[in-house]
């Protein structure tokens, strides 16, 4: 377990690690961390800032922590400023485990094939309970509302759901792929060694975003967002596989000539049985790394179709169409929030696994384990 203490002894790789491990663990627990349902739209209540907490009322008496009431009041014509209306005589108390909008903890729906129904796996248990929330009509709004009036933290938590799992999906697809066209080409060589490599050279010169825009286009009209989006990352991963592919060939031409491979066909062990049980499981450290840096690549890949209105479309909450409200120069100036906080996030998520896949390479590295 040497790699492990190397890993632990990094603390970049260990703040990476930390941070996708809250991440998930916030994606996996939104129903009960998110104050408000993400859909909810509140009346009166669209482009809130975040809201104010006070300890004190007019009067200067102490009532803790509480909030009050906000609404957007009309907008001046001359300035475009829109005063906040609170609702002065309605304190709302702030307060752990608050009773809110009822849900159903880790239920589990997924679109399967062939026609991407969603399936329910696990109805999930029944709660209605969030961390915090408040005791009276007044919204405790930490990162405000967006344009509808559904608040800002909600829809970051369930839009992290879509947006962190798009990477393991993309990796589940692809490497398993990649890691076995690879063995095969690498182990047998001669014609199946040509044929292959120069299908994956022509995948290898498809341009991945065109490809994306092209399929988001002819994709059918009735798929939810969730499945249209599930459906592109499952044919992208079909093309994805080519570059892995090529570097587990070129391990698996060392790999063969190895004696336990020879020791494996003089017993007359099956060709495919041999790449399954004996030489892919030498490219372990490689694959493992190599997932680490793809996941990235597939979050980017969400956030930039979703930004374009290609990925998940709205209500569906994703940190990608969350994003997209840069495209207003109003929003930009007037509530950069909305558009920091999913920045702030895609990009912790990029560097996070950057990070942890620069650990993890330098914890397996060979020559580091013989130090």
């Amino acid at each position: 377990m040497d790699w492990w203490r190397k890993l632990r002894k990094n603390p970049l790789a260990r703040v990476g690690a930390i941070v996708l491990l809250v991440f998930y663990l916030s994606a996996v627990f939104a129903d009960f961390l998110a104050p408000y349902d993400p859909y909810e739209a509140q009346d009166g209540a669209s482009l809130l800032p975040p809201t104010q907490v006070y300890w004190r009322n007019d009067a200067g008496e102490w009532l803790g922590p509480h909030v009050y009431p906000t609404i957007q009041g009309p907008t001046d014509l001359d300035t475009g400023d829109r005063a906040l209306i609170e609702d002065r005589s309605e304190p709302s108390g702030l307060r752990l485990f608050a009773p809110g909008a009822s849900y159903k903890l880790f239920a589990l729906r997924l679109p399967l094939p062939p026609k991407f129904e969603e399936v329910t796996l696990f109805p999930g248990i029944p709660l209605k309970h969030h961390l915090f929330g408040t005791n009276g009509p007044g919204r405790l709004h930490l990162l405000g509302t967006d344009e509808q009036g559904r608040d800002q933290l909600s829809r970051l938590l369930f839009g992290g759901r879509i947006s962190l799992s798009i990477g393991l999906v993309g990796i589940a697809i692809s490497f398993p792929i990649g890691m076995i066209v690879g063995g095969i080409s690498g182990y047998f060589g001669g014609w199946i060694d040509a044929t292959i490599m120069r299908l994956v050279e022509v995948l290898m010169t498809v341009p991945t975003l065109y490809l994306l825009v092209a399929l988001a286009a002819i994709l059918p009209p009735g798929l939810t967002s969730a499945q249209r989006f599930l459906l592109i990352i499952v044919i992208t991963s079909f093309v994805s596989w080519s570059g892995l592919s090529r570097v587990i060939r070129g391990q698996v031409l060392s790999l063969k000539e190895r004696e336990f491979v020879s020791a494996a066909q003089a017993i007359g062990a099956h060709p495919l049985y041999i790449i399954v049980r004996h030489v892919l499981p030498q490219t372990a450290t490689y694959v493992i790394i190599s997932a680490t840096l793809a996941v990235p690549g597939f979050i980017v890949a969400e956030s930039v179709l979703s930004l374009i209105g290609l990925g998940i479309q709205q209500p569906d909450p994703s940190w990608g169409n969350l994003l997209s409200v840069a495209t207003n120069a109003s929003i930009l100036v007037l509530q950069p929030w909305l558009i920091w906080s999913p920045a702030l996030l895609i990009v912790l998520t990029v560097l996070s696994f950057n990070l942890l896949g620069d650990g993890l390479r330098d914890a397996l590295d060979p020559r580091n384990l013989r130090s």
